[in-house]
């Protein structure tokens, strides 16, 4: 690689990591991206083939065990943590626990032993944020879903897959959290909580492998029925927000030390994708069902007052607007499009 600062991505082949590496890789920086097997990073090193010299791909089979990442931090200047389990399936929260809790720290034992780096970002989740509340209805980066995780060991393999999920990434961010306060390391840590993620990838093989949280926009560009909001109130964000805010916060580390921040742009339902589809595709208004044009949703995609997410620590802190919910819907559309 060249002599640039190198930032390690773990989990590099996932969705959100390509338009991560890609942010990096366009600030400046070299990357090292790691996948369980390299062949899973193919396609990503295809769309970035631009800058095949600053990207390398290595191989962590197991990030839970011990020293997985001592050769991959080596000579690094900064780590985006984003390797964790996603699904709404899981049906067994114990070895998804152990993956998401068991990563984190195995990251950070490796980081601490290398004085090269001085900033950490982990990639965490809303779900570590939304609580049951019952004394306000907005959400901060003050609030923790502490519940989800008493609820998953309450009920153990009864647990819902969307539950394992959510208790996962509570486990993996206080991990985070503990970690700073227990080891006190000279690098900076910041976490980033996106809401369910939209926007197009920079790879994608095939169709049958796209994001389940984006999913929604190619069924209903590609004329299916239109399915269903993912949960009530869907919270949803570009994913090249998300990457924008993980090269901030290694840019920015001395300001953003010890940071929590939420990343939300509305609440969009798969109704609002075709509404906008329908509107910027005219040439397939035949195709893309109509459904119920502005059912379930605000025209500027605001939330109910029941249930505010409060994502403008972000946007002050950066000092940049996220992509508008229009615009994401139709970038992903057009990425799509060769697929239909």
């Amino acid at each position: 690689m060249t002599d640039k600062r190198i930032v390690l991505v773990t989990g590099a082949n996932g969705y959100i990591a390509g338009p991560v590496i890609e942010a990096f890789l366009k600030a400046g920086y070299a990357v090292r991206g790691t996948v369980r097997s390299k062949a899973s990073a193919d396609a990503l090193v295809e769309a970035l083939s631009q800058y095949r010299d600053d990207l390398e791909i290595v191989e962590v089979p197991d990030i839970v065990a011990p020293g997985a990442f001592d050769t991959a931090v080596k000579g690094i200047y900064a780590i985006a943590h984003l390797a964790s389990p996603v699904s709404f399936g899981f049906s067994d929260p114990d070895p998804i626990l152990e993956a998401a809790e068991g990563g984190t720290r195995s990251i950070l034992e490796s980081a601490i032993k290398e004085s090269s780096i001085k900033r950490v970002v982990l990639m965490s989740s809303i779900a570590a944020v939304l609580n049951k509340k019952k004394d306000s209805n907005r959400f901060t980066e003050a609030d923790w879903n502490t519940e989800a995780l008493g609820e998953v060991k309450r009920l153990g393999k009864n647990s819902s897959g969307i539950l394992i999920y959510f208790a996962s990434k509570v486990a993996s961010e206080r991990a985070f959290w503990e970690f700073r306060a227990e080891k006190k390391p000279s690098f900076t840590m910041t976490a980033v909580n996106p809401t369910f993620v939209m926007g197009p990838p920079v790879a994608l093989e095939s169709i049958s492998k796209i994001s389940m949280t984006t999913a929604f926009i190619w069924k209903v560009f590609a004329g299916q029925e239109i399915p269903a909001p993912i949960s009530p109130n869907p919270g949803y964000i570009d994913v090249r927000d998300i990457a924008r805010v993980f090269v901030f916060g290694v840019d920015h580390g001395d300001k953003t030390d010890g940071e929590r921040y939420i990343l939300v742009n509305g609440m969009v339902p798969p109704q609002a994708a075709a509404d906008v589809l329908r509107e910027a595709f005219p040439d397939r208004r035949d195709i893309i069902k109509e459904g119920t044009p502005g059912e379930g949703y605000t025209p500027d995609f605001t939330f109910p007052e029941s249930r505010i997410i409060d994502g403008s620590k972000a946007v002050k802190a950066t000092g940049q607007a996220n992509y508008t919910v229009e615009q994401t819907i139709v970038d992903t559309a057009k990425f799509l499009e060769k697929f239909l």
